[in-house]
């Protein structure tokens, strides 16, 4: 061959070559709609389906929020020259819980480590800072409405049932003793909470100021029968009683048109029994709003029916037509078993239990392909580790089959061909991740993302079947999640 023709085709080899580039480099890898749902701004990401997560290095003071792509089970971009996402300007130690709000494009963030409340906006995916004034304590329950004018915080390490006020910048520290669980609605007008190892459940009332409300009284700005108010001298806020029967109160789920307000009853699994046990209470929100103030000691009765749910409860989520209430029931042998119970809306009946995972149940979540997931924490000193079954903490229940499975499936290695766990924890226990902490539906996707023994695991909702998590695992400890861009609130 000719010098001339191997130039020719060493050039065009070249030309080839660089025109193979340059069209992988225009390639638009992140593809973005002309019109975002609800106008919502292209992040800086690129990402359209964020998971967030919520992670601690060490345990108490290094802490950040990781961004996943929740479409393509990564945590890098597809280039791989981007290695993570963080949420920029977050430095929580802990942050234990996340409050999600993709409709608000806005998210609070708790860190257990200082009690500090940080604002993520979803749209520069940035920390904007504190929310509110510092707490007194550090938070074991905290309720932030969407539009985010007030903060519940139950802390019961110091007996203090605090009302942030936003439109103020103030907050009013109530003493109620032993106060753990804090319930808002999404209306901002209702506010309860629960007091460990107490049957009695409480609200907060909001005043107007320099009216007396009960002249004979030691302090007659304050309500009749009022728990505390603060200021003392010019009340704002009160905690009172709610008349009603309750067996250790632990959940509020407010229903979907707004009009009730369901209050889970623990019974036997949280030391009570003895005033009804397990059940679901049905309250009418008109009662129980913070200008509804108390006249005399006797208040009225506020609920309207009591449904006793043998199978146990602490938990309880609703799709509008059935209550899907997960709990645990005490068994012969002194040890809980947990179960999930529905009760129809329409004629209260009540359903036979169906097995799911034990422990304490707190996560429930409907996601795709007809299915509710509920997840639990401590899990392995109930009845099915004792019997030998899968004992893991989150359950796939099938809404048209009526069936639940344990996920991830396993078999217990008493079995002559034992099932392990496909993507084992730091800790390499081949049949248990652990505590369940977080959980969201990345809507469409037919998925769902975990928090489950501090560790990111990810499922398919058609089967519960788990996708390898190897690219979407997080250095440090996984404690929570949120589907950021959810198209409304109530998806997660």
């Amino acid at each position: 061959m000719k010098p001339r023709s191997l130039l020719v085709l060493s050039a065009q080899g070249l030309l080839l070559a660089f025109v193979s580039l340059a069209l992988t480099s225009c390639r638009n890898l992140y593809p973005h709609p002309e019109n975002q749902f609800a106008g919502r701004p292209i992040p800086p990401s690129q990402l359209l389906e964020r998971v967030l997560v919520a992670v601690t290095s060490d345990g108490s003071s290094t802490g950040s929020l990781l961004m996943l792509d929740g479409k393509l089970d990564l945590r890098n971009n597809i280039q791989n020259t981007i290695s993570s996402f963080p949420i920029s300007g977050f430095s929580g130690g802990y942050p234990s819980l996340i409050i999600n709000y993709p409709e608000q494009q806005r998210g609070y963030v708790y860190s257990q480590n200082n009690g500090s409340v940080a604002t993520i906006n979803y749209s520069t995916e940035a920390s904007l800072g504190a929310f509110g004034p510092t707490l007194p304590g550090l938070s074991s329950s905290l309720a932030i409405p969407p539009l985010a004018a007030h903060e519940y915080s139950a802390e019961e390490s110091v007996g203090l049932l605090t009302v942030v006020d936003l439109t103020t910048g103030k907050g009013y520290p109530l003493n109620l003793p032993n106060v753990y669980r804090v319930f808002s609605n999404t209306g901002d007008t209702v506010a309860l909470a629960m007091v460990r190892n107490s049957d009695t459940l409480y609200r907060v009332i909001k005043l107007t100021p320099n009216t007396i409300y009960n002249a004979g009284g030691t302090n007659p700005l304050f309500p009749p029968g009022a728990i505390d108010c603060q200021p003392y001298q010019l009340p704002v806020y009160c905690v009172v009683p709610v008349n009603g029967s309750f067996d250790r109160p632990t959940y509020a789920y407010y229903s979907i048109d707004g009009n009730s307000v369901y209050v889970v009853n623990a019974g036997q699994e949280l030391g009570g029994g003895s005033n009804g046990g397990s059940s679901v209470s049905i309250i009418p929100i008109g009662g129980l709003t913070n200008n509804v103030i108390p006249t005399s000691t006797t208040y009225p009765v506020q609920t309207t029916s009591t449904i006793p749910v043998p199978g146990g409860a602490t938990d309880v989520i609703s799709d509008g037509t059935n209550l899907y209430v997960a709990g645990q029931a005490l068994q012969p042998d002194g040890l809980f078993a947990g179960n999930l119970t529905t009760i129809n809306l329409t004629t209260l009946a009540v359903s036979a239990p169906i097995a799911i995972s034990d422990g304490t149940h707190t996560k429930m979540l409907f996601a795709d392909d007809n299915t509710l997931w509920v997840g639990s924490q401590l899990c392995a000193t109930g009845e099915r580790a004792a019997k030998g079954l899968n004992y893991n903490c989150l359950t796939r229940y099938d809404l048209g089959a009526h069936t639940a499975s344990i996920v991830p499936a396993i078999t217990p290695a008493t079995a002559t061909t034992p099932a392990t766990v496909p993507y084992p924890n730091g800790d390499n226990n081949l049949l248990y991740y652990g505590s369940l902490t977080g959980i969201c539906w990345v809507q469409d996707f037919h998925k769902v993302y975990t928090a489950y023994g501090g560790q990111v695991h990810a499922f398919n909702t058609a089967d519960g079947s788990e996708i390898n998590n190897f690219f979407i695992t997080v250095q440090g400890t996984a404690l929570d999640v949120a589907y950021m861009d959810a198209l409304t609130n109530a998806a997660n």
